[in-house]
């Protein structure tokens, strides 16, 4: 068998045998939705830096280095940047919440800040969103696979989709975040490890410098082809209200814990963010014909350095993909399972009855994943879908909900109507789409914005003051 093949298998076994080990744990649902909340800074850094480090930050980022050069930068930059608004402002702000209402979802929040039409509709949106960056995770294991054992990426995406079902759906985030540790681990020592050698390997920084150095738009560090700073507007505020990181918040142990977890979280990320572009760059010096940009990373490791760091590095991207695909599978799970089932369908569930039906979800939305991952072409593509949904449909809503005790149901759906309606318009829109930086994001928050602040003057003019909903 192909060595880098059989520590891949060995290290799936590993990780599903784990996964149900650990799930002998979870024996109610709040174990499942919230960890019991319990979970302590270390736990909860580690649980969100693994889910956070996944096939964006890894293949797709690397990917964005290979194609656009030092630009690519901002992808996991703006993600660490959203993450310290999260950390230190608005995780903290909704875990008591959560705490004192006894609230498990981001759903849960929303119904209890506007009313139940918001949460259906956020819960149905981001559940069509969630499928695509599942599916993004799923595209970038295939490519993995296909580089080692040349397997098909329709075989690919089955493979990695029932390895983390299998695992997530037994016990949920109480399983994941000791899993998360062990990813974590392996992710650090496999990347750190193959870095070096990739340098060496291209004569160190004066090989890196040597790629594209006749186009100055490659070291450009603003902007360059589809890279650079409007990524912030992009994954800025879905990084501080993407539920599947408020949810890990929510299991903090205290507000304490969620700063130091969910902060050292944010300082990761940002001195992360450069090492997947070097990445890139440096495959672009090895192989610069390579078919699609996505392949750099694998290529880089299967063949650009030691076998061993290649192995182990290999390793590292699998945990990538497979921590930020339990993360979806979580976030899938709870929402349609407490903001759907529970809320409109069965609203006296027991907590056996919520637990079976949170596996289940998981199982049938992994399974939608994997057919959607064979469709698309692209991780970034994948996960633009979801990042984009996500901060039209979502950030205005949750901190206006908390600067704003007296905005209601109106000003949100106000909000969602107008975000989804400005990041159409400018997708839809032709040859001045993202023309000046007025990427489907941007404009579509900013239309929510102002659609939730026009409804908040409306409302305020005709009715008069707006009794608080709290």
């Amino acid at each position: 068998m192909n060595p880098h093949l059989a520590v891949l298998v060995a290290y799936s076994a590993l990780q599903v045998g784990l996964g149900l080990w650990l799930a002998r744990r979870t024996r109610h649902a709040s174990d499942f939705f919230v960890a019991g909340r319990r979970l302590g800074p270390g736990l909860l850094f580690c649980t969100m830096l693994a889910a956070n480090i996944g096939a964006g930050s890894t293949v797709g980022a690397a990917g964005l280095g290979y194609r656009d050069g030092i630009a690519a930068w901002w992808w996991v930059a703006s993600a660490g940047m959203g993450s310290l608004v999260l950390a230190f402002w608005v995780g903290p702000a909704l875990r008591r919440e959560a705490q004192r209402l006894d609230l498990r979802t981001v759903g849960d929040y929303l119904e209890w800040r506007y009313d139940r039409s918001v949460r259906a509709i956020v819960a149905a949106l981001l559940c069509l969103g969630s499928i695509a960056i599942l599916a993004g995770q799923l595209i970038a294991l295939a490519w993995l696979l296909g580089v080692i054992a040349g397997v098909p990426k329709p075989l690919g995406c089955l493979i990695g989709g029932l390895i983390v079902t299998a695992y997530f759906g037994a016990g949920g985030l109480l399983t994941s975040v000791w899993l998360n540790a062990v990813q974590l681990a392996v992710k650090l020592i496999g990347l750190g490890l193959a870095l070096p050698f990739a340098l060496a390997g291209v004569g160190g920084w004066e090989g890196v410098l040597s790629v594209r150095s006749g186009d100055p738009g490659y070291w450009n560090p603003w902007r360059n082809g589809g890279s650079g700073w409007p990524y912030l507007a992009l994954l800025g505020p879905a990084f501080v209200v993407s539920p599947g990181l408020l949810q890990k918040v929510y299991g903090a142990r205290d507000d304490a814990a969620a700063r130091l977890g969910a902060g050292a979280n944010a300082v990761a990320l940002l001195l992360y963010a450069g090492v997947p572009p070097l990445l890139g760059i440096l495959a672009r010096h090895r192989f610069p014909e390579l078919s699609s940009d996505e392949l750099a990373l694998p290529m880089l490791l299967m063949n650009g350095v030691p076998p061993l760091v290649g192995s182990l590095g290999l390793a590292a991207i699998f945990s990538a993909e497979l921590s930020a695909a339990d993360a979806v599978l979580f976030m899938l799970s709870t929402s349609l399972s407490q903001d759907l089932y529970k809320r409109f369908l069965d609203p006296g569930a027991g907590d056996a009855r919520l637990l079976a039906v949170a596996r289940t979800t998981a199982v049938a939305s992994g399974a939608a994943a994997v057919a959607i991952a064979i469709l698309l072409p692209s991780v970034v593509g994948a996960l633009s879908i979801f990042y984009t949904l996500l901060t039209v449909s979502l950030f205005v809503p949750v901190l206006a909900g908390l600067l704003s005790r007296r905005a209601g149901a109106p000003e949100a759906l106000s909000a969602i109507g107008a975000g989804l309606a400005g990041a159409l318009a400018v997708q839809l829109g032709g040859p001045w789409r993202g023309a000046e930086g007025l990427t489907p994001a941007l404009v579509g928050t900013a239309a929510a914005a102002l659609a939730f602040a026009g409804a908040r003057l409306v409302r305020s003019a005709t009715s008069g003051p707006q009794r608080s909903s709290s």
